[in-house]
């Protein structure tokens, strides 16, 4: 071979060279994390700010990427033709038709991007500041080709940037995390924190509320010391005072109050008037989202509330330990009474109480029945069944067997629930359901 065709083989080599470099650019450009590179751009890193500012004018970024691509791909071709037409005449026309195919889809393609698409963050800060200068090289004529793209796509209705994602922010974090849950790089509690959070302005005080059944109440026509020793035999330190009858709340009874008054009073309990001490009882609508009710619980700096429906009836009671509570999962002490809303058997079926709330037994047990139309799963078999049903009777929906247990009036009180798919069975493990009063 003559000089000549030792400094066109270079120049191939030199073009495929540059042609793995673009390639791999571009992919890890397009596919780093943006939140990360934000971290790391907080963090001090002038790689990162490069590549954020960059990615923020992604349509020249990709232009000018491309561009360069296109050049040295051209370019390697032609001199690779040039060269084998000289050696082997017009076969050289196939050989480097073939030949060129081969190498730039192998080396200058495929193994560029997999290493990129498996190392985006490193290779995008590793190519930073060449990427940079390439593209302002071709800064003006990508400016160019950008202008007759937008006219392009303008003709036939389209207009670049005008697009919006359908997914919300919220959507998007909550993808992002349960891939990350899939990958492995967050565990089953954080995903569940995160999505409690997530869930804030998605829920309402109806959702989560202690239902009025549930809730611990005094009557303010029993004798003063009864109902001391009712709030002593209760394990909550605030409890709503009633009279007449039991949607009629009156006020809310602090235990504190009620020691300080007792003090006062040389623990004279017959003179005790409960009423007087009593907090005025402070009443939000069941259509309150959870982001609201924790905000309006910060303002007024308090964590218990009575939950009304439209026509202003006493339907439960929300507290800030509720909502936090959907964010970090059961939150226990020492006065906390136990109770297991659901048990697993060892044949796989699991035994759950009607009124446990579906997206506790969800979380717990990693299943997916649906919330939207029911807060318990009790609600979910009438809405499903379209009936009241009956203790042995059994339905099947949502990919689960529902078998009625027991029945107390028209309450179904326990239901044996059986997975369809084994494979969706965690470790057997009993749910704690969280506790239905401050």
């Amino acid at each position: 071979m003559i000089i000549s065709d030792w400094l066109a083989l270079g120049a191939v080599v030199i073009c495929l060279m540059l042609s793995f470099f673009f390639s791999g650019s571009e992919t890890a450009l397009t596919a780093a994390s943006k939140a990360r590179m934000h971290a790391l751009e907080k963090n001090g890193d002038a790689r990162a700010a490069l590549v954020n500012r960059m990615m923020a004018l992604r349509e020249r970024l990709i232009g000018g990427i491309l561009l360069g691509n296109n050049l040295v791909n051209i370019a390697a071709s032609s001199l690779a033709t040039g060269l084998l037409l000289d050696w082997f005449g017009t076969a050289g026309i196939a050989y480097a038709t073939i030949g060129m195919t081969a190498v730039i889809v192998i080396f200058s393609e495929v193994l560029p991007k997999t290493i990129a698409i498996n190392h985006p963050e490193r290779v995008a800060l590793a190519v930073a500041r060449p990427i940079r200068f390439a593209v302002g090289l071709f800064g003006p004529l990508t400016l160019a080709i950008e202008t007759l793209v937008r006219r392009l796509l303008r003709v036939i209705g389209l207009e670049v940037g005008k697009t919006r994602s359908v997914l919300s922010g919220a959507e998007e974090l909550r993808g992002a995390v349960d891939l990350l849950h899939r990958e492995g790089s967050v565990v089953k509690d954080e995903r569940d924190m995160l999505g409690g959070l997530l869930d804030l302005n998605e829920l309402e005080v109806s959702d989560i509320m202690v239902h009025r059944t549930k809730i611990m109440s005094l009557d303010l026509d029993e004798p003063p010391d009864q109902l001391v020793r009712e709030v002593l035999a209760s394990p909550f330190t605030r409890i709503p005072l009633w009279r007449d009858k039991p949607d009629n709340i009156v006020g809310v009874l602090h235990v504190k109050d009620l020691l300080r008054e007792l003090q006062a009073l040389g623990n004279d309990v017959a003179q005790l008037d409960i009423e007087k001490i009593a907090a005025e009882p402070w009443f939000v609508p069941d259509v309150t989202t959870l982001a609201d009710q924790l905000k309006a619980f910060r303002r007024r700096k308090q964590h218990f509330a009575l939950v009304v429906d439209e026509y202003g009836e006493v339907m439960g009671l929300v507290t800030l330990e509720d909502i936090l509570e959907e964010i970090v999962g059961d939150i226990a002490d020492e006065h906390d009474v136990a109770f297991t809303g659901a048990r697993r058997h060892p044949d796989g079926s699991v035994n759950v109480e009607g009124s446990v709330a579906i997206r506790d037994l969800n979380r717990a047990m990693g299943w997916a029945l649906p919330d939207e139309e029911a807060t318990t799963l009790a609600g979910l078999v009438i809405h499903e069944a379209r009936i009241i049903p009956e203790p042995g009777q059994a339905f099947i929906f949502h990919g689960f067997r529902f078998q009625i247990m027991r029945k107390q009036r028209n309450r179904i009180t326990l239901i044996r629930v059986v997975p369809l798919d084994a494979a969706r069975l965690p470790p057997a493990a009993a749910v704690r359901v969280r506790r239905v009063q401050a």
